[in-house]
């Protein structure tokens, strides 16, 4: 079995890639820094039973169309066609939207929706050809719902429950298996750097979410992939949006509404406050 991760140097891409070279299958390892695919790569070595030999990785940016499918072309050169596909490559920089630059929201879509696409398009006509093979698109649980200071990040994601729904239609006859997965917050190298750069109204308004590990997330991502799961979940609230959203989300996001009316229109009214006293302290 040859299973291609993409993003899988790190975070919930590396932590699948071991459970599936833990299971003796062989595993290519798609990112950009170089360096840290070969960190990947040796942590994969090192667990038991691993053949090192069974592992390979390739440098590529997933947003470029032609190196991810080189990439792909090498690695089924070595291991033999993609049985299963984990496009898990992401990036997220929250900001809000009037205070981030065009080329920061346009690298969200072009990594995290069109980088899949890449992904996708590289293996699926081989699975179609064999007539079997599996897809798994990691989203997110941000997909769900819109949240203060993600736009880009909340499109880029959200979108991939479309392509993921739309492509299903058309592979299901072919034998190949689309999924997609809405993970919450995961501890990451991502996580770490997203924590560092998220807006103080986004904090104050999800309020503090204990995130879980990459390896309880990958570890229901591949349950639910053995099992023919279409979506994956996590956690009841998450659930919940995902099933009861159009009851639920009307609710969530009136309440998030006024919240930020409050917090903001005090902040607001005492910035035109003060404003106004300096007006007229200098007319004085």
């Amino acid at each position: 079995m040859h299973v291609i991760v993409t993003g899988g140097s790190s975070g919930i891409g590396l932590a699948i890639a071991k459970l599936y070279a833990a299971r003796g299958a062989r595993v290519s390892l798609l990112a950009r820094d170089k360096a840290r695919l070969e960190e990947a790569r040796a942590e994969i070595a090192m667990l038991p039973g691993v053949d090192s030999a069974f592992i390979r990785t390739a440098s590529v940016d997933v947003a470029s169309a032609e190196q991810t499918t080189e990439a792909v072309r090498l690695c089924e050169a070595s291991f033999g066609p993609c049985d299963i596909l984990v496009a898990s490559a992401g990036i997220v920089e929250p900001r809000a939207f009037d205070a981030m630059p065009a080329s920061v929201f346009d690298e969200q879509i072009s990594i995290n929706l069109l980088g899949t696409a890449n992904a996708v398009r590289a293996v699926y006509k081989g699975m179609k050809s064999q007539r079997s093979g599996r897809i798994m698109m990691i989203s997110s649980g941000a997909a769900l719902i819109g949240i203060f200071g993600y736009s880009a990040y909340c499109a880029s994601k959200s979108a991939l429950a479309g392509f993921a729904e739309a492509l299903s239609a058309e592979a299901d006859a072919w034998g190949v298996q689309i999924s997609i997965c809405f993970p919450p917050d995961t501890m990451t190298p991502q996580y770490a750097r997203e924590i560092a750069l998220r807006p103080r109204e986004a904090e104050i308004l999800m309020g503090a979410v204990k995130p879980w590990s990459a390896e309880e997330v990958a570890a229901r991502i591949v349950r639910g992939m053995d099992r023919g799961r279409q979506k994956i979940h996590f956690g009841f609230s998450l659930t919940a949006l995902a099933y009861f959203g159009p009851l639920i989300k009307p609710l969530l996001l009136w309440w998030f509404s006024r919240k930020a009316r409050k917090i903001f229109g005090d902040e607001a009214h005492s910035g035109l406050a003060d404003a106004g006293k300096q007006s007229f302290d200098r007319d004085k």
